[in-house]
């Protein structure tokens, strides 16, 4: 019988898009869940679920923690050894906040713990592999990637697998994100966008996400131009009304507000602290259905540590 090994791992919420960086751009905010694993001799999975989705999410083998260990294992030739699992969450769930792709770390990562501490066969996961095995379960790399790696992350696919850069994020950038109390399936979010775009708009949006690439790690004056877009939220907007007159709002009085992820939350991305300030007291004076998150840009990503198994 082998002995029982446990590990810790913390993924921080993320937010994609960033306006024009349509399934490309991505940013880790301080505001995660905590995950801890501990083998045992039982097959199967036994998870508690403490936070948001408590009662709510699968307790067994199905849920999509464990089921993202399980993909990693399997895809190394492996078979994943019995799990308990605490979940600690905090990101709310369908709201735009990568609480998918957070829960699909968790378990890549509980996978990379549990295989980097393994006594018979120790194995080191690659950030490539981490990468891989994520985006296979998540479908495109945006979120799971800033997830992963912290900063703000440029995501992308090649013949060969999903690739990514890491940037530092400018000090002055001071993310808001505002939580509605509705939710928003992604995958209604993703139908209403048509299969073609205008070439314009399609120019449009190149040239402000190169921009937003600027003004977030060295021009924040220049972020309310840089977020500007054509090609996803105007389509969302009809699905999410609230969301879409509040940015409508914000952006007229001079806030750098965009739809966070596939909504319903908006991120407002400030330029320093005074400005988001500002920014949450003209949402809170006027729209009190709205929850303020005041966060920090998350620069480590997601970690993992092995801790005593009790």
């Amino acid at each position: 019988m082998s002995a029982q090994r446990a590990v810790r791992v913390r993924v921080p919420a993320t937010s994609a898009n960033l306006g024009p960086g349509f399934d490309t751009l991505g940013i880790a905010l301080a505001y995660g869940d905590e995950v801890t694993a501990v083998t045992r001799q039982a097959p199967g999975a036994e998870v508690t679920v403490r936070g948001v989705g408590e009662g709510e999410v699968p307790t067994d083998a199905s849920n999509l923690v464990v089921r993202s260990a399980a993909h990693v294992y399997e895809q190394l030739g492996r078979e994943l050894p019995g799990l308990t699992v605490t979940a600690h969450n905090r990101i709310p769930h369908g709201r735009g906040m990568g609480s998918s792709g957070s829960a699909i770390v968790s378990g890549v990562m509980i996978a990379a713990g549990l295989l980097e501490s393994d006594p018979d066969q120790p194995l080191v996961l690659s950030e490539q592999q981490l990468l891989t095995f994520a985006t296979d379960l998540e479908g495109h790399p945006d979120n799971v990637a800033p997830a992963l790696f912290g900063g703000l992350t440029i995501a992308w696919t090649t013949p060969g697998g999903p690739k990514f850069k890491r940037l530092m994020v400018h000090r002055g950038v001071a993310p808001l994100v505002l939580v509605p109390s509705f939710t928003m399936s992604t995958a209604l979010a993703r139908s209403l966008q048509p299969k073609q775009v205008p070439h314009e708009d399609a120019v449009f949006n190149v040239s402000r996400s190169a921009l937003l690439i600027a003004a977030l790690t060295q021009s924040p004056e220049l972020l309310l131009e840089a977020t500007e877009d054509r090609l996803h939220q105007n389509y969302r907007g009809e699905a999410m009304p609230a969301t879409r007159d509040l940015i409508a709002e914000l952006r007229a009085a001079g806030y750098a507000a965009v739809v966070s992820g596939a909504g319903p939350s908006i991120l407002v991305l400030s330029n320093g602290p005074a400005e988001r300030l500002a920014a949450a007291d003209l949402v809170a004076a006027n729209h009190d259905d709205w929850r303020a998150l005041i966060l920090a840009v998350d620069t480590k990503g997601a970690t993992v540590e092995s801790i005593p198994a009790h």
